[in-house]
């Protein structure tokens, strides 16, 4: 453990508002810088054997923000996609998405479905950008994909396993994150991978996410490595 890179962290990205609300700038100027921070930590991340990336963009209960906020966070994300178009051809970065599309505009459904499909075999950092997710819809969503198969006559009951369920995820072919950060200090897991991360280390820090460096992430992924990982069981060594 001393040595193990986390193969998979999730990132909760908080405190983009409270960033800009500090510099006395609009919020979606906030969301802007994060979306920059997130493109750097991306590119400064290479090599450091970490293989995937889950990053919580937009929640199921962002909704409820002002207008102008969820336009910006989309017009965000569209030039996010137009940037790895134009600057990423080459590049050997997975993107990938949690979450339910379908509440999306159309344009932008297409748009991500066409990245997905552009960069599914390439064999970098796999990003998966949680929009319009929520764990507990996610984990819906899959048991009425489960029901309708028992209905169908597809599956028994007794075919449902922890493995079955993980299957029928959003999230089904990656592996469950071993690290979950989340910046700005709050101390909740805000419907975020609840299934997945059963047995995640959690790293919590102050720094606000367009703040967050390179550096921060090596800071979390050192605390990861000093802990006793058991899964509920006891560790003879250190007993």
């Amino acid at each position: 453990m001393a040595n193990a890179v986390p193969k998979h962290i999730g990132i909760i990205m908080d405190g983009n508002g409270r960033w800009a609300k500090k510099k006395h700038l609009p919020r979606v100027l906030g969301h802007q810088q994060g979306a920059k921070t997130l493109d750097k930590l991306l590119n400064d991340a290479r090599g450091m054997g970490v293989e995937h990336i889950t990053v919580y963009a937009f929640s199921t209960e962002n909704w409820k923000r002002t207008e102008d906020e969820i336009s910006g966070i989309m017009g965000i994300l569209r030039e996010y996609i137009n940037k790895y178009f134009r600057d990423y051809a080459n590049s050997d970065f997975r993107v990938d998405s949690v979450g339910d599309l379908t509440a999306l505009t159309e344009d932008l459904q297409r748009d991500i479905a066409r990245l997905k499909e552009v960069s599914k075999d390439r064999t970098g950092i796999h990003l998966t950008i949680a929009m319009n997710y929520g764990s507990r819809d996610e984990i819906k969503r899959a048991v009425q994909k489960i029901a309708q198969e028992v209905k169908d006559g597809k599956l028994e009951v007794s075919d449902i396993t922890e493995e079955l369920i993980s299957d029928h995820l959003d999230s089904a072919g990656t592996p469950d994150p071993e690290l979950i950060i989340r910046t700005s200090g709050e101390l909740r897991t805000s419907n975020f991978l609840l299934w997945q991360s059963a047995y995640s280390e959690y790293y919590i820090t102050d720094k606000l996410w367009p703040d967050f460096t390179i550096d921060d992430l090596k800071d979390a992924i050192k605390a990861y490595q000093n802990r006793d990982r058991r899964f509920g069981g006891r560790n003879e060594v250190s007993k």
